[in-house]
């Protein structure tokens, strides 16, 4: 599946949930995972996996991101949160607004303490557990 993994976090341990979707979901490994906003803008892609940790009122500059996901860039908008509904609320109408589909599904995770980055067992099963439900969804 033409996909991106799109990051928005200082966190190491989502960043490397990040790594774990595009290792096991991108049919293409190139470009696949960038931080936002990404070098290269997307293009037509089935699928943008947005991972971020948020506050209850994001920062503009992902707002802004996710208001330029317009259909031509992005069929799917699937997000992965680091932080309150609130904040998931205000991402998720933005890239409505631009015309994409916002996945309403939304994976909350502990983001935990910036500099460790491990992610255990049940973590993982929870990201690939969610993920097949996305993907599957799209199919």
């Amino acid at each position: 599946m033409k996909m991106r993994v799109l990051y928005y976090t200082g966190k190491a341990k989502l960043k490397n949930i990040a790594q774990l979707i595009t290792d096991n979901y991108a049919t293409e490994k190139v470009n696949c995972m960038d931080k936002i906003p990404p070098a290269y803008s997307c293009d037509k892609e089935r699928l943008v996996v947005l991972v971020t940790s948020i506050s209850k009122d994001p920062d503009n500059a992902l707002i802004l991101f996710c208001k330029e996901l317009t259909k031509a860039r992005a069929h799917n908008v699937a997000f992965l949160v680091d932080g309150p509904e609130e904040g998931a609320k205000v991402l998720i109408n933005a890239v409505k607004e631009a015309g994409s589909n916002a996945i309403e599904d939304v994976l909350y995770v502990k983001g935990g303490i910036p500099f460790l980055g491990g992610v255990k067992d049940d973590e993982k099963k929870q990201v690939t557990d969610w993920m097949e439900k996305v993907t599957a969804a799209l199919a």
